[in-house]
């Protein structure tokens, strides 16, 4: 399924000096709860370990803008960033980075939440992809590794906080966050 879902909701028109990927991601928790997260353009913070404030420009549709504080420890401490797409029912959310100051140009992701069954029990799979211009200096392989590293640090902690909500409340209902 992972290939259908990748083929159906994470095409990008890739350039000449650009790359892509797709990463996948496993967790053990509700496909509602994780979506309750995934979708909040608004907070980041909440599962992104990276992120130590965000501020809205706009009402949470599709063109607002959020100013991203980054945590030290990144070449960057600010990203300004615009919601692309927001689908409730198929459970996609888009981004695009418009400014900020590091090396991400033209940087835009999606991720979608798809339900499915974990050792008999309602489990997610999310799916993120991007594409990155390549900075100079770096080869395309090395911006996939280090693009993935964030992706992947940002999965497993979306995992461990859905988890843990998961297990505090085994019923599944969702409060929106």
């Amino acid at each position: 399924m992972e290939a259908q879902y990748i083929l159906k909701h994470h095409r990008h028109d890739v350039g000449e000096n650009q790359c892509s990927s797709a990463l996948t991601k496993h967790i053990k928790a509700p496909v509602d709860l994780v979506w309750s997260l995934v979708r909040r353009f608004d907070q980041p913070q909440k599962y992104k370990p990276f992120v130590s404030r965000c501020t809205m420009r706009g009402d949470l549709k599709v063109g607002s803008v959020r100013e991203v504080n980054v945590k030290s420890g990144l070449p960057a401490t600010t990203s300004t960033e615009r919601l692309e797409l927001l689908d409730e029912e198929e459970h996609i959310f888009g981004i695009q980075i418009v400014g900020g100051d590091h090396r991400l140009r033209n940087y835009s992701s999606i991720i979608t939440v798809h339900p499915e069954k974990i050792d008999a029990m309602p489990g997610t799979l999310v799916i993120e992809s991007f594409v990155v211009d390549v900075p100079d200096g770096n080869t395309k392989d090395e911006t996939i590794i280090f693009v993935k590293a964030l992706i992947n640090c940002n999965l497993k902690s979306l995992a461990d906080v859905c988890e843990r909500m998961a297990m505090h409340n085994p019923s599944g209902s969702v409060n929106r966050i």
